[in-house]
């Protein structure tokens, strides 16, 4: 894990947290500023998702409920994605909580909010389990923002609730792994995550590895960076990160395997 810490002292921040934990050890393999608040841009979709999920295990929605009124943000990616969805006014509610996750669609993220009974209801079932996140409509809003580890915790129990109950949490994986934002050198299907970003911000939440042989479950933050509009610097050495945690992967996969 050197390596990795190594190249993260590369991005031109003071503001970096990196959490990574591996589900085979059940351990932390990395853990360095997981205090940290950051915007969380996109990947706060993940959190509402959470919050959502957990109302269908109380009972209180259904995935098969049907959300209406259903419009799609021209600016995201699902008439690639879904273009068998692009006539379609009404979703039943897990594939609206999908395509929100799987195309950081803001308006699909809006009507399923309002669905669930409009932002501040969402912001306090979130808040009853992890206090520091809170979720907004405008997702380039500074108080849309989580602390690291907290956003970390909403990931680990989505994918331990997986293991127990997939039908459960299927809407949340499914958009998780179909969502696009490649890293080079990764398979796709083994980085399976949700990003955010903003001008001078980086976040990226998920599980890297192969899914059925005990990934790992990370959470990187970076704000303060100095204008991704101008530069690709900052991208550039948090792919490098990535690629590198992966080489970490791979390397403790094929020690066990030995």
């Amino acid at each position: 894990m050197k390596h990795v810490v190594q190249k993260l002292s590369e991005i031109d921040s003071e503001q970096v947290g990196l959490i990574v934990y591996s589900t085979e050890k059940q351990e932390y393999v990395c853990s360095l500023q997981g205090d940290l608040t950051v915007p969380l841009a996109s990947s706060a979709k993940v959190a509402i998702g959470y919050a959502i999920t957990l109302w269908v295990q109380e009972g209180i929605l259904s995935w098969e409920d049907i959300v209406e009124n259903i419009s799609y943000n021209p600016e995201e990616d699902s008439k690639e994605i879904y273009p068998h969805f692009q006539y379609r006014t009404s979703l039943l509610l897990r594939e609206a909580v999908e395509v929100m996750i799987t195309c950081h669609d803001s308006m699909v993220a809006d009507r399923v909010v309002q669905f669930c009974g409009g932002w501040d209801n969402v912001n306090k079932k979130i808040q009853s389990h992890y206090p520091t996140i809170t979720v907004t409509n405008d997702p380039t809003d500074l108080e849309n923002k989580g602390q690291l580890d907290q956003v970390f915790q909403i990931m680990l129990s989505i994918f331990n609730g997986h293991k127990v109950n997939p039908l459960l949490w299927t809407p949340i994986m499914n958009g998780l792994v179909r969502q696009k934002g490649d890293v080079e050198g990764i398979p796709a299907h083994h980085l399976n995550h949700m990003t955010g970003g903003l001008e001078n911000i980086i976040v990226d939440i998920g599980m890297l590895g192969d899914l059925t042989h005990h990934p790992f479950i990370f959470t990187f933050g970076a704000k303060q960076l100095p204008s991704r509009y101008s530069s690709l610097d900052s991208d550039i050495a948090f792919h490098e990160v990535m690629k590198r945690l992966y080489m970490e992967y791979n390397d403790q996969h094929l020690i066990e395997r030995r």
